[in-house]
């Protein structure tokens, strides 16, 4: 099921997988050229993650802060977690279809690791989560 969302915010859920309920983070979403492009540069710290929408690369060239970044597919599922310090451009991934962008260090506080899902909820029209 291919997903699109209009730029926007909304609320990243990692973890509502395991039975738990999740860790909620605020999130941004950037699914426009401009936005994505966009993404990160020029700021100083983020507040939750911004995903980037179809993605399945990332550079940090211009960026003050190293970051997390997290590929994941079609259906959310995380397929790769890396931290990236500014200057790096990070390999693509085949199956990715989408990319989460976090401060250095944020989504092991969250608990979001390879094989586990996101949900993308919140009061964008078009964000929605489910698989």
């Amino acid at each position: 099921m291919a997903r699109r969302w209009p730029d926007g915010r909304g609320e990243l859920v990692v973890g509502a997988d395991d039975g738990v309920g999740g860790v909620s983070v605020p999130l941004e979403v950037a699914t426009s050229y401009r936005a994505r492009t966009k993404g990160l540069l020029g700021r100083d710290s983020v507040d939750g993650a911004i995903l980037l929408s179809p993605a399945n690369g990332v550079h940090t060239f211009r960026m003050r802060i190293p970051i997390d970044v997290a590929y994941l597919d079609r259906r959310l599922k995380v397929i790769a977690v890396h931290t990236m310090k500014p200057g790096r451009l990070g390999l693509p991934r085949l199956r990715s279809r989408h990319v989460l962008e976090a401060e250095a260090g944020a989504m092991a506080g969250w608990g979001l690791r390879v094989g586990g899902t996101v949900e993308v909820r919140g009061d964008v029209e078009g964000v929605g989560g489910g698989s």
